[in-house]
């Protein structure tokens, strides 16, 4: 294993503040640079944010690297994966390490519609669909079908190109409004129409090495805007994990049936996967089944999930990256953690930018990630919609989610809105649901 590691990470969210944060509790770690980083990146120790170079600018990001004697690369967000970061970089400097996936690998969340034939190839449970680019072709299969129904843009539409509608006119105003009107840009070119699943959801990271995974504890998001899952989606208000709908026995379940035959099947078609696979699932009575897959840490479940984890992060990406995870032991504490995000007034539709924050001293188990902050004339200020977010860890749920609710407290600009009920449904039933 190197001695130390230069790292480059690419990305401005809390997923990034939380990753670069984990990594520094790594020995391993000399140095690491964030592009372009965010307000609470900026503030850590053998941290330096670069806000010169674009994300989607490779050759820049790869000049910047041999300039600086980076080794290592973690692309945090799926747009640059999905693009083909990692197989610029490996054909540029052999040096650098990459810990994610290639461009073939990084379809799986870059193409619905890939990804739902590469379930139905490797016979991975997901709900029943058809896939189209065609409107025409789409708003006469419509026309056919009585079951409730999902409609999704194929393509990267950070997180919102899901409608779920409620009758046959609202679907036909949908494809609308994905195929023609343009809503998602080109990542509406394609559409899947699939059967709406009834159930719980949750999500489960792994780290993968291209043949052995090992995944953190399963984790629950909450996407809507409002208290009771009210409002329109967003890229997520808050997280818990463990998730008590998925006992250990699913858990396992999940492994056999779902996440081995994902990897085993990219790897027999071609396309190994090495990084963070982030597997949605919804819980329904006939058992697990595949919403999405990420090819990334999520974001906000990474601040939960990463909280929990007892092993040295750093270890793990550089074993991923050489084939060797198996060698490597990822601990998790037996704590629950939860994250509560504070976004800015009006999202996710319009806001407002530069608002002057201000945070109180924390309680001791709660760490807050910055995600659309920045330092501007030496004040920190709201930069982009969801502004930040407060994660707790404690022996019990019900004591993770009252220590993130106070660091809330600590956290003040106009504007600021964040739901009330983060873990709210676990905690009203702790008996879980049966699957």
């Amino acid at each position: 294993m190197e001695d130390t590691l230069r790292v480059l990470l690419v990305g401005n969210g809390g997923r990034e503040h939380a990753i670069a944060w984990k990594l520094l509790q790594s020995p391993l770690i000399e140095h690491i640079f964030v592009v372009p980083g965010n307000g609470g990146t900026a503030t850590l120790q053998k941290v330096t944010n670069v806000s010169s170079i674009k994300q989607e600018d490779f050759s820049a990001l790869a000049r910047f690297a041999k300039d600086n004697d980076v080794n290592f690369l973690v692309p945090g967000p799926e747009a640059p994966l999905v693009a083909g970061i990692v197989d610029y970089f490996k054909r540029e400097d052999e040096r650098i390490r990459a810990f994610g996936p290639t461009e073939a690998a990084s379809r799986m969340e870059g193409s619905k519609t890939f990804s739902k034939d590469f379930m139905r190839k490797h016979s991975i449970p997901t709900a029943a669909y058809a896939n189209f680019s065609s409107y025409d072709e789409a708003t006469k299969y419509i026309e056919t079908i009585t079951h409730d129904v999902v409609i999704k843009a194929s393509g990267l539409a950070a997180g919102k190109g899901v409608i779920i509608p409620q009758s046959t006119d609202e679907a036909h105003a949908a494809l609308k409004e994905i195929m023609l009107d343009k809503e998602f840009g080109a990542a509406g070119d394609e559409v899947v129409i699939e059967e709406f699943l009834k159930g719980d959801e949750l999500s489960i990271l792994s780290f993968s090495d291209g043949t052995t995974i090992r995944s953190l504890p399963p984790a629950q998001d909450h996407k809507r805007i409002r208290d009771g899952d009210e409002g329109p989606n967003t890229g997520g208000m808050g997280t818990y994990a463990p998730t008590r709908i998925a006992p250990p026995d699913v858990v396992d379940r999940i492994h056999r049936d779902i996440l081995q035959p994902t990897i085993d099947g990219m790897k027999a078609d071609g396309f190994s996967f090495t990084g963070v696979l982030f597997t949605g699932l919804m819980m329904t009575e006939s058992g697990p089944k595949v919403l999405e897959y990420n090819v990334r840490f999520g974001d906000p479940e990474t601040q939960s999930l990463l909280s929990l984890l007892d092993s040295d992060l750093a270890e793990i990406m550089v074993a991923c990256t050489k084939g060797k995870l198996s060698e490597v032991e990822v601990k998790i504490s037996g704590k629950s953690a939860a994250t509560v995000v504070v976004a800015a007034g009006g999202y996710p539709g319009s806001y407002a930018k530069g608002t002057a924050i201000t945070l109180d001293p924390v309680p001791q188990d709660v760490v807050i990630f910055h995600a659309g902050t920045s330092f501007t004339e030496n004040t920190l200020k709201t930069s982009g919609g969801r502004v930040i977010a407060s994660t707790a860890t404690a022996a019990t749920l019900e004591d993770a989610v009252l220590k993130a609710y106070r660091g809330v407290d600590c956290i003040h600009f106009d504007g600021m809105q964040y739901r009330t009920d983060i873990a709210g449904r676990a905690l009203k039933s702790k008996a879980g649901t049966k699957v």
